[in-house]
């Protein structure tokens, strides 16, 4: 079992920049692939990014791509995303979540322990 704790959330305004920062404890960190899920305000979660477990894939879905990079530091047990060009529709609880079973997960399901969610707000 794997705990999560993300930090680094924040209100920033628009095409403003934030890194968050995913602590990682418990089982060994480099066997699992890491991901970002965000949720909004009544809407769905939905996938951000995602990292294989030596950090050589990324994944990233049209809504984040060139904007948002995952990366990881297994020395550190930490898992980050960097977001930049930040616009009021990015505003969500971002979430980290770990996978044992998928090489690069890129669907809610793939996903085994989630973090509590650090918010983000970006403003117009």
């Amino acid at each position: 079992q794997v705990q999560l704790v993300e930090s680094g959330g924040g209100l920033v305004q628009a095409g403003g920049s934030l890194r968050l920062s995913c602590a990682a404890f418990g089982r060994t960190f480099s066997s699992y692939a890491m991901g970002w899920t965000r949720q909004a305000p009544g809407k769905e979660r939905e996938f951000v990014a995602a990292i294989s477990r030596s950090g050589g894939s990324t994944y990233y879905p049209d809504s984040v791509k060139g904007r948002f990079t995952i990366s990881r530091d297994n020395a550190k047990n930490t898992v980050y995303l960097q977001m930049n060009s930040l616009r009021p529709e990015d505003t969500a609880v971002y979430y980290c979540a770990a996978s044992g079973s998928y090489y690069l997960p890129r669907a809610l399901n793939h996903y085994d322990y989630w973090g509590q969610g650090t918010q983000v707000t970006v403003s117009s």
